[in-house]
């Protein structure tokens, strides 16, 4: 299975909190994660396997959409910041319509995030 993460600057912290919080779920060699560059070093930092994209704003968020058409990503946790503005809202918007298109899960704050990993 593989997850992709991606998480707005304000949301970073709470992103590596809530996947430390769930390192044991994360770190089974079944889960491949995949994350947009800012949020994958975040990640790394926080010692976990991650396969870094480029940062949303220079096309990270296009690339995990590509990789959703593809068939390659099961579930996206995408902690977003309803609050901030954000030069590449129209990737972003591009990437939770494909989710809808092709039927992948998609959580975008911390309760559908846990919601959607107890059931793996």
């Amino acid at each position: 299975m593989t997850i992709a993460i991606i998480a707005h600057d304000g949301k970073k912290a709470e992103m590596v909190g809530f996947i430390k919080d769930h390192t044991e779920l994360f770190q089974k060699k079944s889960i491949q994660l995949i994350a947009t560059g800012t949020t994958g070093s975040h990640l790394e930092r926080a010692n976990l396997q991650v396969e870094k994209m480029r940062s949303g704003p220079m096309g990270g968020d296009a690339q995990i959409a590509s990789r959703l058409v593809e068939g390659e990503i099961d579930m996206v946790i995408f902690f977003r910041d309803p609050l901030g503005k954000h030069p590449h809202e129209v990737d972003v918007s591009m990437l939770m319509r494909l989710c809808d298109v092709h039927n992948i899960p998609l959580a975008t704050n911390h309760a559908a995030a846990l919601r959607f990993i107890q059931t793996l």
